[in-house]
């Protein structure tokens, strides 16, 4: 049982964590997210709250590991050693889940598994951003290097010119082939775009051959697993979604095309997810949080001389939407003025996102 021997040995107890806000509370918990957004360190500070002859941390993923051996024996090593807590990192699922007083299962895909709560893991918000960047010494310094490189834990604190790369190397590990990397690169290029699933086959389709079934099945597989998101429109279900991406910095890691405002505009949605459940985008205004009665407009270079056109926006916003609250989103401006007698909040995203 070399395998399993070697599994119960590893000791996780001096690696340094970083807190998150997402956290493993129960004892069987199944934990999911894209690739790289710090599942594994999770598993690791869950982990800390036992001694190492408590556990045994198997990933599946591992080439040295005898999966056959795994298979037939760790059930008995569980009992023979008196192990509280399994780990079953990107787990197959081609034997039954062992029986142990804690079993904690990762994957990249969004799976249901009686007895177990679930916990998806996103990539860092930029108020995680702020505590796992060590090099900037103002929020603005953190800012600007947090929307050119995006939100990857195991990016933040890489060389500069080690980070583009490591993005595309991120990218890769979800592409199983040239079918995967194609639809992944046509939904990236389309952040903060109002496109049909349709369209993007059509286009893809006459760049390489593909069927419209494969084409939805690895869409679906990309949205079941947090790599890409699609927002609908308010009371409107049938509309054409707006496509946002994990990592809004992907986008330069695709194409040296510049989409700043698309970018950007990721940036707001993906900070807006990590805290509100139900968001909506509608004619006149980015997003909408229905339950809070909120709106929020992305306009990186605000400028005043806009202003008469936004009012005018929001006046239409008005007339279909609950509102009490608006905030526009902007790189470095500040400003505040009144709307139908509500404040309109004109601030930068660094305030923005830790307010």
């Amino acid at each position: 049982m070399k395998t399993l021997e070697v599994c119960y040995e590893l000791d996780f107890s001096k690696i340094n964590f970083l807190e998150r806000k997402a956290k493993i509370t129960a004892p069987k918990t199944f934990i999911f997210g894209a690739p790289k957004c710090g599942k594994t360190y999770l598993i690791y500070d869950y982990l800390s709250n036992f001694n190492t002859d408590e556990y045994i941390y198997i990933d599946f993923n591992d080439f040295r590991n005898d999966l056959e051996e795994i298979k037939v024996y760790l059930e008995e090593f569980i009992i023979q050693n008196q192990i509280k807590v399994v780990i079953l990192e990107n787990f197959d699922f081609s034997f039954e889940i062992p029986n142990c007083e804690s079993v904690i299962i990762s994957s990249h895909n969004n799976i249901d598994i009686k007895g177990f709560e679930k916990l998806q893991v996103k990539a860092l918000d930029f108020e995680e951003y702020l505590l796992h960047e060590n090099r900037y010494h103002t929020a603005t310094q953190a800012f600007n290097n947090f929307l050119k490189y995006g939100n990857m834990p195991g990016v933040v604190n890489l060389e500069e010119y080690n980070k583009e790369k490591r993005l595309q190397e991120i990218l890769r590990l979800y592409a199983k082939d040239e079918t995967f990397e194609k639809i992944l690169k046509i939904l990236f290029l389309n952040i903060d775009e109002k496109k049909s699933l349709f369209q993007l086959f059509n286009t893809l389709k006459n760049v390489m051959k593909i069927s419209k079934d494969k084409f939805y099945e690895v869409v679906k597989i990309y949205e079941n697993s947090g790599l890409v998101y699609f927002l609908p429109k308010y009371k409107q279900e049938k509309a054409v979604k707006k496509i946002y991406s994990y990592n809004h910095a992907f986008l330069n890691a695709i194409t040296h095309a510049k989409k700043f405002k698309n970018e950007f505009t990721n940036m707001v949605f993906l900070q807006l997810e990590s805290n509100y459940d139900s968001i909506f985008y509608t004619d006149n205004v980015d997003f909408y949080v229905k339950e809070e009665k909120y709106i929020v407009l992305s306009i990186p270079f605000f400028n005043p001389l806009l202003k008469n056109s936004i009012v005018k926006k929001l006046n239409k916003a008005f007339k279909e939407l609950e509102i009490e609250k608006i905030d526009i989103v902007t790189v470095g401006y500040n400003e505040n003025f009144k709307v139908n007698e509500i404040e309109v909040e004109v601030l930068p995203f660094f305030e923005w996102a830790v307010s």
